[in-house]
């Protein structure tokens, strides 16, 4: 399946609450699980960075994401994907996301989180993440809730230009 364009910053789907996928035999959301696979693998390519996405960066409105993150040993779609449980011990730290690739956002999020989801036969899972794994399942999630990471800022001098970002590492 080809690579879709990613939704960008200011486009209004990336501000709508997902529509929950009840037909999973449906060949349009297997058709979609692969195009977000072959998304993610194309964006990371060009970018050298990039471990998830939300089916709302390619423009569907749906409650589905994929992951693929080796260092977790978790890698495949989400559906319908809920948060059951967060520690209240936080991470905080500069995010990014596909849809305004050259901002990063100090964001704050849970250590630890549970997730209800279904994977793609229909089947109901739950899945413990900490640390990488939970912040990235809180940021996808919250794409599928219609919520972007600059909602999420910590302060409004919590934004950071990626360019500005690396040159402060070096």
């Amino acid at each position: 399946m080809p690579a879709r364009p990613i939704r960008l910053l200011g486009d209004p789907v990336l501000w709508e609450n997902g529509r929950t996928v009840t037909d999973f035999g449906d060949r349009g959301l297997h058709s979609l699980v692969r195009d977000l696979e072959d998304t993610l693998k194309d964006f990371r390519r060009r970018t050298g960075f990039g471990r998830g996405i939300a089916a709302h960066q390619v423009g569907a409105p749906l409650r589905v994401i994929f992951i693929r993150m080796p260092s977790a040993e978790f890698e495949g779609p989400l559906i319908n994907p809920v948060i059951t449980r967060e520690s209240p011990e936080r991470l905080e730290f500069w995010d990014d996301c596909f849809s305004f690739p050259d901002l990063l956002v100090r964001v704050s999020r849970a250590r630890f989180i549970t997730v209800e989801y279904h994977d793609l036969h229909g089947n109901r899972c739950t899945l413990d993440a900490r640390d990488a794994l939970s912040e990235l399942l809180q940021h996808e999630i919250d794409h599928i809730n219609g919520i972007l990471a600059v909602e999420r800022a910590v302060s409004p001098k919590g934004f950071m230009l990626r360019s500005e970002w690396e040159r402060r590492r070096e």
